[in-house]
């Protein structure tokens, strides 16, 4: 079968974005998935989490590919047979590059952190993915351990019509740890609450994806 291809997408900046297609990346690796992830960002965040990685057993499912603009949907064609799953990682602002990587998606998940200023902020990729004829999710980032924020947040996404993951993923140190060391916390904190946010959202957007 060929890849399924999630675009993870956010025109504001800060959201997250790059920590939750590396920690979704690892998680669907570990489960013996064959990923490739690519980084359209100038800032290359995700290629270098993906170089601290290393050559580690040889056992990484992982693959990385570094491009942008009109090239992503050849490179996303020439992954498709090759693997399960192709995660690209957008750059924030950058409507053109987004347009064509959204384009080539099956999915668009979109990271949002749970302030109003970011669900308004939104509005621009949700429109960008309806327009390509995308399912979009949105998925709330960086989720405070406590207050009324998340239940305010979902209320004004709902009103809003936004469709919105059940998985959230909350505000841990260990997610900024492993990123630093290149690894993730279903490999390095298997039995943490972080990693098992990470693993339910994988298997929640899986669902979506048919993987």
């Amino acid at each position: 079968m060929p890849a399924r291809i999630l675009t993870i997408a956010q025109q504001k900046g800060g959201a997250g974005k790059t920590t939750v297609a590396a920690q979704l990346a690892a998680a669907w690796s570990a489960t013996g998935k064959r990923v490739a992830v690519m980084d359209t960002d100038q800032q290359a965040s995700l290629a270098d989490w993906f170089d601290l990685r290393g050559d580690g057993d040889g056992s990484d499912s992982l693959q990385l590919s570094k491009i942008s603009g009109w090239r992503v949907s050849t490179e996303v064609d020439k992954l498709r047979s090759a693997f399960d799953i192709v995660i690209i990682d957008c750059p924030p602002h950058a409507e053109t590059d987004a347009k064509i990587a959204i384009r080539a998606a099956d999915l668009v998940l979109i990271p949002v952190q749970p302030s109003p200023m970011d669900v308004w902020a939104t509005r621009g990729t949700l429109e960008l993915a309806a327009g390509e004829k995308v399912p979009a999710l949105i998925v709330l980032n960086r989720v405070p351990y406590r207050g009324r924020v998340l239940d305010e947040v979902k209320r004004m996404a709902a009103e809003e019509k936004m469709p919105v993951a059940k998985a959230t993923i909350g505000n841990r140190v260990a997610f900024a740890a492993t990123m630093m060391a290149g690894s993730s916390v279903v490999e390095t904190a298997r039995r943490s609450v972080a990693a098992d946010e990470v693993r339910s959202l994988a298997k929640e957007v899986g669902r979506k994806l048919g993987v």
